[in-house]
């Protein structure tokens, strides 16, 4: 998720650039990404660099345990252990360095299942798969959790919230959806709040639209689209329906792909009776950011009110 807006990479090339990938490449289930954008919120980057981190080595201070890094430290248990010992007072036999893959997961495993009892979540958000996998939300997650349950005298950044790409994978195709996933709460104490309001994207794109009129750079958001494959997935998350992975190159790897993937698009959006006709393939591949937006802008005119 992460993954909304301009992204400096795009999430859905995570599989090696000269592997085509269809459905049977995929498992069927679900995944989650948050939005490069979301990334960059300074609320984000709060919580997770100071609050959380100056939290984790403040309470393993005493135990020489420096971490430097909330997606890199914790995958492997050690840290996990180290906090349910200091501050439930379990105490785990288990191997200190757990070096291999089904090591750490076993020991995972045991580290999480004590501290699932004592944190009482209902419907927990990260899960043994996800912290081994380095995955920064479920990690997010389940460090506000032990904070709120510990130590609730930290106090939390207000309402910190992220931008999330929901891919649902089948053997048919892809449907993807974007949603709001929310760290913190929202306490009510920061007026702040009320700016928020101007991250509409029909308000954005309106925006981004005049400046592209007079020349302005609109940050990657010319590139996020130029291969086509996000902008299949936008189509097919607004429109309700599935892209089969036979119609298009989830992984284009060149300049062909691209524009196979771009004209399926414009062709789409025709037939959905969205004309965009000034604009051409070659256009939105050769990164023209007047005829991305200009895209962008019609299927945000239908599904923005």
């Amino acid at each position: 998720m992460d993954g909304g807006g301009a992204m400096e990479a795009d999430p859905f090339h995570n599989a090696k650039e000269d592997e085509h990938m269809d459905a049977q490449t995929f498992k069927a289930g679900k995944m989650k990404m948050i939005q490069p954008d979301s990334l960059k919120d300074p609320k984000l980057d709060k919580l997770k660099e100071q609050v959380l981190l100056g939290w984790i080595n403040e309470s393993l201070k005493a135990e020489h345990i420096v971490v430097q890094s909330v997606e890199e430290d914790l995958y492997d248990g050690l840290v996990l252990h180290h906090l349910l010992a200091r501050f439930a007072g379990v105490h785990l036999t288990l191997e200190e360095m757990a070096l291999t893959a089904s090591a750490q997961i076993r020991k995972l495993e045991a580290v999480l299942e004590e501290l699932d009892k004592r944190l009482e979540q209902q419907d927990t958000k990260w899960e043994v798969s996800l912290i081994h996998k380095k995955d920064l939300l479920a990690t997010l997650h389940l460090l506000v959790a032990m904070v709120t349950r510990f130590q609730p005298e930290v106090e939390l950044p207000s309402n910190v919230k992220v931008q999330v790409v929901v891919l649902e994978v089948s053997r048919t195709g892809i449907q993807s959806d974007v949603q709001t996933e929310v760290l913190t709460e929202d306490r009510g104490d920061n007026a702040q709040e009320v700016s928020d309001t101007t991250d509409d994207p029909m308000e954005q794109l309106m925006e981004m639209e005049t400046m592209a009129g007079v020349g302005l750079q609109v940050s990657d958001l010319d590139q996020q689209f130029s291969d086509g494959v996000i902008l299949l997935l936008l189509i097919g998350q607004l429109e309700g329906f599935f892209i089969p992975l036979s119609d298009f190159r989830l992984t284009p790897d060149s300049h062909e792909h691209r524009l196979h993937n771009v004209s399926l698009a414009l062709s789409l959006l025709a037939d959905l009776g969205l004309q965009v006709s000034a604009v051409q393939a070659q256009d939105v591949v050769s990164q023209d950011v007047a005829g991305t937006l200009k895209v962008l802008y019609a299927l945000f005119r239908k599904h923005g009110g």
